[in-house]
């Protein structure tokens, strides 16, 4: 079909086809852009996720021994509580026989709530310095101690030492704390504790500024007078005895809700408030003790009732409002879904990867069983088939590739009959085919020409066309060996086969896209057609070396223009019509492979989407019955799981690889790429030795799993978004450059 000319000075209006390919490009890229969104969205929530378990970004230095020159005396001898008010420096002691019961780290699932049912038990108020990572995670825990009176403090996001960490970080671990408690419980407060702090004279010349900074800001720090080392799980009487200030001294007590196992902290608690109170003590908060020390200094009575203690609160405690609340709610969110998608990812790329390593293994055992049954000296298919067959061969503009293609067709040693069906081709290649055909003297050769029509459409025309029972159909790009079509049709003698696969090569391997595809045909498609062939579920005939019986494609009602892979379509269908399909190793054709990354992306988006199509279409066959449910017993769920679910999942793997590399453990995580991308190898090598191809391509194959199979991923998540948004895709043709010429010299 040729293209109307424009009149002068005119532009041409653009085709029905044009029209159509440029809706199509214009609906593929948000597909593409959304497919790249949920990547990473994805990575996003892992590293959310590493961030909250100090996995991103920790930090687990400590600092100690550091000199304290530059801290003022009074600090350093003063009471646990650090005021900035006025911006100067001053700290307050903890009334006698007045404890302040102070708890780190938390919240725990499973220690905090035992700790706030004793306080809650014997009506004991307390002060909590909260992990903002613990609160992000636990809210509800958070929101049960407010709603019960006790304070909260922050004690950083990620409870890191601050005397290490940079101004921004600073503020980062305050306010992303801030956001936490907002979203949790509703509520800002101005008590801080430092982690790794204890006593006031432990303050030093590096910590000093960080103290300075956020006083200034409004936070009161607080130390410690009391430490109950319940941290150390000394025992519960020691616990309780380390937690006791001398004589009648009021303290600021430390005990831990969190951090580790704490079930000597919970057997310890109500016996030291039991204890205490024996001795006259009473209990309030970091706030309520303030509000003691103005109630002191203004010579009021220093005992705090209930309403009082209430007020305390209120001074330390503000409720969020505004943009704090709004950002604080959707820091809980998000980390909802963290914690949610995160175990659920984990066990299903634990379910991915026993599945992938299982396939590997399946594969091996099978293509071995397969090459020795095959290749066996008394195995045979029956009598030699040596009746003449038809070759069909679709093009659409392939002036770089016919003639290439006819002229090693004219090598066969088996008899055929040519149809070459020019699909409305607009660079001369019916011409060329003919001119190709008469210089080489092949009286066998017909050209027929239809109106552009697509890929199944031709075969058909060359299917009703053909002379023979036997139809052959390769691509107008491929080139087959002398005794291909001889061996592509033997199997033909037993008359349950319906169709034979033959062995694609790809013919440009001479460059790194061409070697990565290289690998991946020997490896990937050759090892399981050797495997679906035994299991007697081949679910894809390739379209560049397939043999058919005629009468079997005609009952099917041909090439079907149902789905974007005709060749797979015909496959399923006649498994479903009881037909066998198998493989032949030994037919080899040679195809030019896609030169390009945007033409390899354009070939396996149809490839997969139309893999997908094939499968939607045929989905009835899950529920066949004998021979013809065969497919949909065994080889829709395997297409299924390791062509479509597993490798959607693939990336994530190396995402968590990547993530473990950075943040966890680099050796560990190397280790494992290393074993995984051996045992991968490994099968390569046997796949190759099967093929008897040359080794040295594999040297691309750690290049290929870094780059190249990342590519593979995204197009079928691409193809994926596409089916589940109800898109349609059309045929494009790839830029051919004919440079697979013979087979020799294409090996």
């Amino acid at each position: 079909m040729t293209t109307p000319t424009s009149s002068r000075g005119r532009r041409r209006a653009p085709t029905r086809i044009e029209r159509a390919a440029g809706r199509a490009a214009a609906l593929q890229r948000p597909r593409v852009i959304l497919a790249l969104l949920l990547l990473l969205a994805l990575t996003c929530v892992m590293l959310l996720d590493g961030y909250l378990r100090a996995e991103v970004g920790g930090d687990q230095r400590v600092r100690s021994n550091a000199d304290s020159s530059k801290v003022p005396d009074s600090i350093l001898n003063g009471g646990p509580v650090l005021t900035f008010r006025g911006g100067r420096a001053t700290t307050v002691s903890v009334p006698d026989k007045t404890i302040a019961l102070t708890f780190d780290d938390g919240p725990n699932p499973t220690w905090t709530p035992k700790v706030l049912a004793i306080l809650r038990k014997y009506d004991v108020p307390a002060t909590f310095f909260l992990v903002g990572s613990m609160v992000s995670r636990y809210p509800g825990i958070v929101k049960t101690m407010v709603a019960q009176g006790d304070e909260v403090g922050v004690h950083t996001f990620t409870h890191v030492d601050l005397s290490y960490q940079s101004g921004a970080r600073i503020r980062r671990e305050m306010e992303q704390t801030q956001l936490a408690l907002a979203g949790a419980a509703g509520i800002t407060t101005t008590l801080f504790r430092a982690p790794y702090s204890s006593e006031t004279d432990a303050i030093d010349d590096y910590s000093w500024p960080v103290y300075e900074k956020l006083g200034k800001e409004g936070y009161t720090s607080v130390f410690v007078d009391t430490d109950s080392d319940d941290w150390k799980r000394p025992g519960v009487s020691k616990i309780v005895r380390w937690a006791t200030p001398k004589g009648t001294e009021g303290a600021s007590v430390l005990f831990h809700d969190a951090g580790g196992e704490r079930s000597q902290t919970v057997a310890a608690l109500p016996r030291y408030i039991q204890k205490m109170r024996a001795k006259g003590y009473t209990f309030t908060t970091i706030s309520g003790v303030l509000q003691q020390q103005r109630a002191a200094a203004g010579q009021s009575a220093p005992g705090l009732g209930t309403a009082q203690q209430a007020d305390a609160l209120q001074a330390a405690q503000h409720r969020a409002t505004g943009m704090t609340l709004y950002e604080g709610k959707a820091l809980i969110a998000a980390v909802a879904v963290a914690e949610w998608a995160l175990p659920v990812l984990s066990v299903g790329l634990i379910i991915v990867g026993v599945a992938v390593m299982g396939r590997f293994a399946m594969m091996v055992v099978l293509a071995r069983r397969h090459h020795r049954q095959r290749n066996r000296r008394r195995f045979g298919w029956g009598p030699p088939v040596t009746r003449p067959v038809s070759v069909i061969v679709p093009a659409y503009n392939e002036k770089e590739c016919i003639a290439n293609t006819l002229k090693s067709l004219a090598l066969s040693t088996h008899p055929i009959e040519i149809i070459v069906v020019d699909d409305g081709s607009t660079d001369g290649t019916s011409y060329i085919a003919r001119a190709a055909a008469e210089s080489l003297g092949m009286t066998n050769v017909r050209v027929i020409r239809q109106e552009n029509a697509g890929k199944p459409a031709a075969l058909n025309n060359g299917v009703r066309s053909a002379s023979y029972d036997i139809v052959v159909m390769m691509d107008g790009d491929t080139v087959f060996e002398p005794e291909t079509v001889r061996h592509l049709v033997q199997p033909f003698a037993d008359p349950s086969v319906g169709a034979v696969a033959g062995n694609a090569k790809v013919g440009n391997r001479n460059t790194v896209i061409g070697a990565w595809q290289h690998i991946e045909y020997v490896m990937g498609f050759n090892l399981d057609r050797r495997m679906y062939d035994l299991l007697r579920c081949m679910p894809t005939i390739p379209g560049a070396i397939g043999a058919f019986r005629r009468e079997a494609v005609l009952a099917a009602g041909g090439m079907s223009e149902d789905t974007l892979a005709e060749d797979t379509d015909i496959t399923i269908a006649l498994h479903r019509a009881g037909w066998r399909v198998v493989y032949q190793e030994h037919a080899r054709a040679w195809t030019e492979a896609p030169g390009s990354l945007k033409q390899l992306w354009s070939q396996r988006y149809r490839w997969s989407y139309g893999t997908m199509q094939a499968l939607w279409k045929h989905r009835r066959s899950l529920t066949d019955r004998g021979p013809s449910g065969r497919f949909g017993r065994v080889g829709m769920p395997l297409v299924v799981i390791f062509q479509i679910v597993t490798p959607v999942f693939a990336p994530l793997i190396d995402v968590f690889t990547l993530y473990s590399m950075l943040f966890v453990d680099f050796r560990a995580a190397l280790v494992a790429w290393l074993a995984v991308l051996g045992v991968q190898l490994a099968c390569a090598a046997y796949a190759f030795r099967l093929d008897r191809e040359k080794y040295r391509y594999l040297l691309m194959m750690p290049l290929q799993q870094l780059a190249y199979r990342q590519m593979m991923y995204l197009v079928l998540i691409h193809s994926c978004i596409t089916a589940l948004t109800g898109g349609r895709l059309r045929w494009q043709k790839l830029r051919r450059t004919g440079e697979v010429g013979t087979p020799a010299g294409a090996r």
